[in-house]
């Protein structure tokens, strides 16, 4: 069978080089015009419509400026009072005039009119028109609407009257019609509103409901586009496309009742797109030549070293950590393989040495935790037998001997576990010793099934915990007592109590015992809970609490059963 050839390594990473490069260069030079045009028409648009949105909420906060204001002079009693002839002084009307209208004044007029449209206050000059008619006009709209109404001048070019004139119904408080609160925004309050909420390059014309023309910084502008801006809506066409220099966006303003028409120039003509098209093609056949020397070039410089790291890695996946990357490099490559090298080095050492350090260490842990005696019991237990051998020849000191005898041959024995038969006979070993010391002060009961006798337990678990109970619970008490429960429970666990009537632990000791965080005088404890938490795990270890009243210590261990074999029950 032919073998098929295959391209060489090298080869394979100049042309996934080139193809990296050149692909998205190509792709990008191609469509370099759409996405670009597309970009700029969506961030124009996106500009226009924050421009749009911007002038939006500067209407908005005049007219709920305007509106606060009105509702101010609304529910102000002397106000209404001097629009129906109360007699009220002017300077305190003038004065609750300003304080309602604030800083809503600086860009609009309020004038006050009684209920018959006859002027009568106002926050600047006396207006031209003293009077305003009752049936067509702001003052109409204002018993029409119900609240701040406006209505639209009829000459935009018309420096001298207002531009919008809104008008708001004040009544008493039987409901009678009281006045009238007439908001006037000029052309100049206008400019103040809006200016500076659309960029330099735009034009803001605001249009009435009916699309006439209401403002514009060029007065003659709005007057020339408004009729074609309403015919061309009104056909139905939309101002997409209305001109080939300016795009056109617009936004109502209900409140108000004007359109916001924002002109701005286009972005693209033919002239633009003819230099996007020459600067594209230009920009991908140098990016090509660069390409393909750059490829060749950078293949040349990653082969031989990556090469050589795939080799050492291969040889650490096959577990040999001997092996070690030549260093012909001082650039990121070269300091690659020497971070290479330097990590199998350390991995090597650092496996081999955690490995055997940590086996040895639970190891030696585990047998001196298991074999430690209390040197308490040792010394006590030898000074009693030198002095009973000394005063008087009893057969206690040769009972002390044997007991004695069987423990340390038990605890230096190699084997890690015992039957709990086995621990209950030394347990029984020391008890007798101990009654000989304590000369038979306290009593001391074990209640151990059968069926448990030949369960597998940690070497010396039982004699620390009794140990502990004698020393800090019996010992100098006349009547004390020590007894030892070992019971299953439901759920295959071994449960070995070990209760006295002394004193009882204090309160902060109480719970499981490696949470007391105190092992100052209870060594013995300590070793045993450790001992089956290393063993385990977690779930099993000591448990310290107090007898019933309060009197009287109660340690509990818990560990699973296993027998002989070494299954769980």
């Amino acid at each position: 069978m032919k073998k098929t050839p295959t391209v060489s390594f090298r080869a394979r990473l100049f042309l996934a080089f080139l193809a990296a490069a050149l692909v998205p260069l190509l792709i990008c030079s191609a469509m370099l015009l759409q996405i670009f045009r597309l970009r700029m028409t969506d961030a124009a648009a996106e500009e226009v419509q924050d421009q749009l949105n911007s002038a939006l909420r500067a209407l908005d906060e005049g007219y709920q400026g305007f509106a606060a204001a009105v509702d101010a002079l609304a529910d102000d009693p002397l106000v209404l009072a001097a629009l129906t002839g109360g007699g009220v002084e002017d300077t305190r009307v003038y004065a609750r005039l300003f304080a309602a209208t604030g800083s809503a004044r600086d860009c609009a007029r309020f004038d006050l009119y009684d209920r018959e449209g006859n002027w009568r206050y106002s926050t600047r000059t006396v207006p031209a028109e003293r009077q305003l008619p009752l049936n067509w006009g702001a003052l109409y709209r204002a018993e029409e609407g119900g609240g701040l109404a406006f209505t639209c001048c009829e000459d935009p070019a018309d420096s001298a009257a207002p531009l919008l004139r809104g008008a708001a119904a004040l009544s008493d408080r039987a409901g009678d019609r009281a006045g009238y609160v007439v908001v006037s925004l000029y052309q100049s309050d206008l400019r103040q509103l809006v200016e500076g909420t659309y960029g330099a390059q735009g034009t803001l014309i605001l249009l009435s409901d009916y699309w006439r023309p209401v403002y514009c910084a060029q007065p003659s502008l709005a007057v020339s586009l408004a009729p074609a801006l309403r015919s061309r809506l009104l056909s139905g066409q939309g101002l997409e496309g209305f001109s080939d220099d300016f795009s056109y966006s617009v936004e109502h303003h209900a409140p108000m009742g004007l359109y916001l028409v924002l002109r701005r120039p286009r972005l693209f003509n033919r002239g633009t797109m003819g230099l996007l098209y020459t600067v594209s093609a230009s920009s991908a056949l140098i990016c090509v030549v660069i390409s393909v020397v750059m490829s060749l070039s950078l293949s040349r410089q990653m082969f031989r070293p990556i090469a050589r790291l795939r080799g050492a890695i291969r040889e650490v996946e096959q577990d040999n950590l001997d092996v070690q990357v030549a260093q012909y490099r001082d650039d990121e490559l070269g300091e690659l393989a020497r971070r290479f090298n330097t990590m199998v080095a350390a991995l090597k050492r650092n496996r081999e040495q955690l490995v055997e350090n940590q086996r040895e260490l639970n190891e030696v842990q585990i047998r001196m935790l298991q074999a430690q005696l209390n040197p308490h019991f040792l010394c006590n237990t030898l000074d009693t037998m030198k002095w009973i051998s000394k005063i008087n020849k009893v057969p206690q000191v040769a009972l002390m001997s044997t007991n004695l005898a069987d423990i340390l041959r038990f605890c230096i024995s190699p084997e890690e576990f015992a039957p709990l038969g086995r621990e209950a006979e030394i347990l029984e070993r020391y008890i007798e010793i101990q009654r000989i010391r304590l000369s038979n002060s306290f009593t001391f009961t074990l209640a151990l099934p059968g069926e448990l006798t030949d369960c597998l337990v940690p070497k010396m678990i039982l004699q620390p915990i009794v140990e502990n109970a004698i020393l800090h619970g019996v010992d100098g008490l006349e009547d004390g007592a020590v007894a030892v429960d070992v019971a299953q429970e439901g759920d295959g666990m071994l449960r070995v109590t070990v209760a006295d009537n002394g004193g009882g632990f204090p309160p902060e000791m109480l719970g499981p015992f490696r949470q007391s965080g105190r092992r100052s005088g209870h060594l013995g404890l300590y070793n045993v809970d450790t001992i089956l938490l290393k063993y385990y795990g977690e779930g099993c270890g000591l448990t310290l609490n107090n007898g019933a009243g309060g009197t009287g210590a109660v340690v509990t261990a818990t560990l699973p059963i296993r027998r002989e074999e070494g299954a769980e029950c």
